[in-house]
């Protein structure tokens, strides 16, 4: 009875959190919708023996929701992502169901190169390596991380080495010495993102990494033609305009975000787009 009685409470206590939210739900746009998801221990409780199917509703949900987002951003309408709450939602639901990869996947597609917040992607691929210790991709997302976003080489060296013996693949080894040489180079993250490519499942983040692959590959063509300008005369360009002038490119390559690529005051390749730097977020309120 004492059983029943919690668990009605525990039911209740749900229904209180997230029925006040339906008007503030109402008054937004019907196709960028999330909405807040509570604690994922009031939501083992609830579930009961359906928390494997209620994360996987849950992430599917997210997936759905930012795919709504990639496609005002492919059709050039700033939408602003919920990312906090696909985060904590993402969150709850490997808490719920820590082996499922789409989890995994999903949090290292949309939290690291647009919000770099790479370290909560991480912490959350050490919380799955617990459990999914056979798996080699968890680590080497943590390593890349670690090394491309963090420029922490150790623990990117550490990841590596763990991916390379759950795997048997040195592969993982040599990824972990270019990570040491090309931390920061746009090739490094051609050669992950063209990885992530063909591992994508679902259209709509494979669609988001090609994106990302495109504009990266456009500035590697840019940061070439500026070091060839600089070999041949000498000195830096003051304007990518220099390099189409002095038939070093074609032309400008366009930047699939919408923006337009410059230099700034470094002489560095950079886009109106931002889509290399991170978004004014605040922290992580559980942080």
């Amino acid at each position: 009875m004492k059983k029943l009685l919690a668990l009605l409470f525990m039911v209740g206590l749900y229904v209180a959190l997230v029925v006040p939210l339906g008007d503030h739900l109402r008054e937004r746009p019907l196709n960028v919708k999330l909405g807040y998801t509570p604690d994922a221990r009031l939501l083992k409780l609830v579930a009961g023996g359906q928390q494997t199917i209620l994360a996987e509703s849950m992430t599917l949900k997210v997936i759905f929701y930012f795919g709504t987002v990639i496609e005002h951003w492919i059709q050039q309408e700033f939408v602003q992502p919920e990312y906090f709450n696909m985060f904590k939602t993402i969150e709850a639901a490997a808490i719920l169901d820590p082996y499922n990869m789409d989890t995994y996947y999903f949090a290292q597609a949309a939290f690291t190169w647009e919000l770099g917040r790479a370290k909560d992607v991480n912490r959350l691929l050490e919380h799955g390596m617990k459990y999914r210790d056979w798996d080699e991709s968890l680590p080497f997302y943590a390593g890349f991380n670690s090394a491309y976003f963090l420029q922490d080489y150790d623990s990117a060296a550490k990841y590596m080495q763990k991916a390379a013996e759950v795997s048997g693949n040195s592969m993982y080894t040599n990824l972990a010495a270019r990570f040491f040489y090309e931390a920061g180079d746009s090739r490094m993250g051609v050669a992950f993102l063209e990885t992530m490519i063909r591992q994508a499942k679902n259209p709509q983040v494979k669609r988001l990494y090609e994106m990302r692959r495109d504009v990266l590959l456009a500035v590697q063509t840019l940061e070439t033609g500026v070091a060839d300008f600089a070999e041949r005369f000498g000195k830096q360009p003051t304007e990518l305009e220099q390099l189409v002038v002095r038939g070093l490119i074609a032309e400008l390559p366009l930047d699939p975000y919408g923006g337009q690529f410059f230099l700034d005051d470094k002489g560095r390749v950079r886009t109106t787009s931002k889509f290399t730097e991170k978004l004014a977020v605040e922290p992580d309120k559980g942080e």
